[in-house]
């Protein structure tokens, strides 16, 4: 059976998944960049931005979750502020994403949004579809989009909130990252308690990896 799944979201000590202010210079807020320096002390998190590999390949257990955590995912569910830092109508569809001509997903890519703008088709085989309908409309076009395969929630912080808060998560992997932000999004405000347990935990050089699945029978 097809799973929902949030995998390698990157928290701080204190709680956060993005920093403050976000905006076009700013994609992940202020400060938030240093939530995801342990990706790109990867292989396959240089390999993803088209930088050299080899020399240094990173902590080995970094590398192999970063690069299993796309398998068996037939689409993706993101937020708007994923996608890009244009708030309100569309002002026009130049704005095609943080990631080039060819972005890493290869697959059908659900952005939430309340304004409508055509799908939007990329090289590679990604094909971005915007649903104004809501997280669960999202949710039952992904899945019928992944044919058989898991849907992995994409982020940002508050996406996340709603499918967790919904019960709809099946396994999420959070990455712990030693530095303190101060503000910004909070990963799991108002998630409840009972939500996700934790069955497993793995430490590398650079972060903790926690590993959380929904309780059986919830």
């Amino acid at each position: 059976m097809a799973k929902v799944r949030v995998h390698n979201i990157s928290l701080s000590l204190d709680g956060y998944a993005a920093g403050p202010d976000q905006d076009l210079e700013h994609p992940l807020g202020v400060g938030g960049e240093r939530l995801h320096e342990w990706v790109f002390a990867t292989d396959f998190g240089r390999a993803m931005i088209g930088q050299p590999t080899g020399d240094d390949p990173g902590p080995a257990l970094d590398n192999e979750l970063l690069g299993t955590a796309d398998d068996g995912v037939g689409a993706t569910i993101m937020g708007r502020n994923m996608f890009g830092p244009v708030r309100g109508e569309w002002p026009d569809e130049s704005w095609t994403g943080w990631w080039g001509e060819e972005p890493p997903y290869h697959h059908p890519v659900f952005v939430l949004t309340h304004h409508a703008r055509p799908s939007l088709e990329m090289a590679g085989g990604t094909t971005f579809h915007f649903v104004t309908d809501g997280f669960e409309s999202a949710l039952r076009q992904a899945l019928a989009a992944a044919d058989g395969l898991d849907v992995r929630i994409g982020g940002g912080p508050s996406t996340i909130q709603q499918y967790v808060r919904a019960g709809l998560v099946d396994e999420m992997t959070v990455a712990i990252v030693p530095v303190l932000l101060g503000a910004g999004e909070r990963l799991f405000d108002g998630v409840g308690t009972d939500a996700l347990t934790a069955v497993s935990l793995q430490a590398s050089p650079a972060v903790v990896h926690v590993r959380l699945a929904r309780p059986a029978g919830a």
